[in-house]
């Protein structure tokens, strides 16, 4: 019997940070919990003892908490396995309507913070983990980082090519669809930029649509499904998730066909004499 893996999950207040946690604890798999306020967890951490959960108060804007953390998770368990990559939250209105600290706000926590989450998780696989033994990072991203939509598109902005095999790390991007978690209910709704208050626009049409929506996809069965495919050890560079991000990313994939067909006669003769190095 394999031995239970090690999760590193930050985001863990709620949505799929939470569910995540509880799901591979009930598998009996050891979990440390990152989030900004550690009571919120404090009915886990009475049912689970110190050796299964660690709790962590951790701010991804704030390197010091990552670097703690990182060291307490060294300390407790010697090993890492799984990353989840999870923290962050939306804005919701548009980018004209978006005043620039709140915009840069939102990517000290979802650029940022995930990136400096997978530069300590990378270092850790490498240097701490048994030789070769390497690990996973999963990050969770979303289907409007392939497909952006109207009234996100900061959230919609936002390693793995330049890590050599023998490491044995494996970064996946998961882009959900939708799915019923409480992102969208504590997403910071902004006023509407006074340009766009048009009913008919797509601004207006999203805004409507998002705010206090409840969506069709099952975020129990997304975490199962995550789960199963880390226990399955094949981990795939990007995994789109639910029948609507299928959807999205096929209708991109044909749109891209169009634009290569369309503009590919522009490009034929664009060599410099003499040659040179070209994309590899």
């Amino acid at each position: 019997m394999s031995s239970p893996k090690v999760w590193f999950i930050t985001g863990t207040s709620s949505g799929f940070g939470r569910l995540m946690t509880e799901y591979a604890l009930d598998k009996g798999d050891i979990v440390v919990a990152t989030l900004r306020k550690p009571q919120v967890l404090s009915d886990l951490a009475a049912r689970y003892p110190a050796d299964k959960l660690l709790v962590l108060k951790v701010d991804v804007t704030k390197q010091e908490d990552i670097d703690e953390a990182f060291a307490r998770t060294r300390s407790a368990f010697g090993r890492l396995d799984v990353v989840f990559n999870n923290a962050g939250y939306s804005i919701i209105t548009e980018i004209e309507g978006t005043p620039v600290d709140k915009a840069r706000e939102l990517f000290e926590t979802n650029f940022w913070g995930a990136t400096n989450i997978s530069r300590a998780a990378v270092k850790f696989f490498r240097e701490v983990n048994e030789r070769g033994k390497g690990g996973t990072i999963l990050q969770i991203s979303s289907i409007g980082g392939f497909h952006a939509r109207p009234g996100i598109g900061y959230y919609a902005a936002t390693l793995s090519r330049e890590l050599p095999p023998s490491w044995n790390i494996k970064i996946c991007i998961i882009e959900p669809g939708l799915f019923h978690t409480d992102i969208v209910n504590k997403a910071e709704v902004l006023p509407q930029h006074p340009a766009y208050t048009d009913e008919s626009f797509e601004t207006s049409v999203m805004r409507r649509r998002l705010v206090r929506a409840a969506f069709e996809g099952d975020a129990y069965k997304f975490t199962r499904t995550v789960y199963e495919v880390v226990q399955g050890g094949n981990i795939p560079k990007r995994l789109p998730m639910g029948l609507d991000a299928i959807k999205l990313l096929n209708g991109k994939i044909e749109l891209f066909k169009a634009t290569v067909a369309e503009t590919k006669g522009l490009s034929v003769d664009l060599k410099r004499y003499g040659g040179g190095i070209g994309l590899m």
